[in-house]
């Protein structure tokens, strides 16, 4: 990899971390019967994992992720600071910053990216987007909230329309801007 080729990665991941702290200017719409809110900020981790892919993509959320750690009011609704990593979102957390990767290694395995078909990108966004993030939300949910497993997954059904709504909306962008934009997935 070329010093030219770093620069533009790291400009790219830069965008996508940029891009990840405007989405959670959005408030989070409290659901009620849990303490975790339906946020747009999840979006952007579909995006990061689809443009950048498993490596930069990773990276950008977890400059993401450590701007958070560190207090500053990156998160929806103005939150930072360690305490929310600890509380009943941060499974959704952590699983933020493993998505990219099982996404990522998806997108390359299945040439999902490459391919005319964006159902094949759509359902790996489903499955190891949506899916993975809400199980281990769900599962750091039930543990930290004294709540059974099946109640928290139950609970994130919620989440899904709405999550199968932005997944579709950022499949649709990424495909768009990496037409527009140059955007060379590392592998």
């Amino acid at each position: 990899m070329t010093n030219q080729q770093r620069i533009k990665h790291l400009t790219q991941t830069a965008m996508v971390t940029a891009l990840l702290i405007i989405l959670g200017f959005f408030p989070g719409i409290p659901v009620g019967f849990i303490p975790v809110p339906i946020i747009l900020q999840n979006m952007g981790i579909f995006l990061a994992a689809e443009l950048l892919g498993r490596k930069y993509g990773t990276v950008a959320v977890g400059l993401f992720l450590a701007l958070a750690a560190l207090g500053l009011p990156v998160l929806s609704g103005g939150r930072g600071g360690l305490a929310v990593f600890v509380g009943p979102t941060g499974g959704y957390l952590v699983a933020w910053l493993l998505a990219p990767v099982l996404m990522g290694t998806l997108f390359q395995r299945t040439h999902a990216l490459m391919a005319k078909n964006w159902w094949r990108e759509l359902l790996i966004v489903w499955i190891a987007g949506i899916g993975f993030i809400d199980v281990v939300g769900a599962v750091w949910l039930a543990i930290q909230s004294n709540m059974g497993l099946a109640p928290a997954l139950l609970s994130n059904l919620a989440f899904i329309p709405g999550d199968l709504i932005k997944a579709t909306f950022a499949v649709m962008i990424a495909r768009r801007v990496r037409n527009v934009i140059d955007f060379e997935i590392p592998a």
